[in-house]
């Protein structure tokens, strides 16, 4: 992949979602910041508590090759979340992105995602 794309990747916005303020939302409920953070009975790891599946998807998306180490790295996890919800939360706006991330591709769909949206706006105020 190009450069170029990879930076229009990373820096651009969901195009509704402003990931500039919701990705530290998303840490802060997540991790508490905590790039170490292990959680689902170990499924889930780094500081936005990625899974496997989602390094998966995220390299399928990106043509990118993340590896599950690579959840323990801020820097690499920001740059998987951003790849993300570009994809799957493009013209969403916040509450919809959150809760793509917490309930997958049609999480903006699930009940069960609600509770975690009401977090992630409490951190964004």
């Amino acid at each position: 992949m190009k450069k170029s794309v990879i930076f229009f990747l990373l820096a651009s916005t969901c195009h509704g979602a402003d990931l500039e303020k919701l990705i530290p939302a998303l840490i802060a409920v997540e991790s508490r910041g905590n790039n170490h953070a292990i959680g689902d009975s170990g499924k889930a790891v780094g500081c936005l508590q990625i899974w496997p599946i989602m390094v998966e998807d995220v390299n399928r998306i990106s043509h990118m090759h993340y590896t599950f180490a690579d959840r323990y790295d801020r820097e690499k996890s920001i740059e998987m979340c951003r790849i993300y919800l570009n994809h799957y939360a493009t013209n969403k706006p916040d509450e919809y992105a959150a809760r793509i991330w917490n309930g997958g591709p049609q999480g903006y769909k699930k009940d069960s995602t609600k509770k975690y949206w009401e977090k992630v706006k409490r951190h964004l105020k």
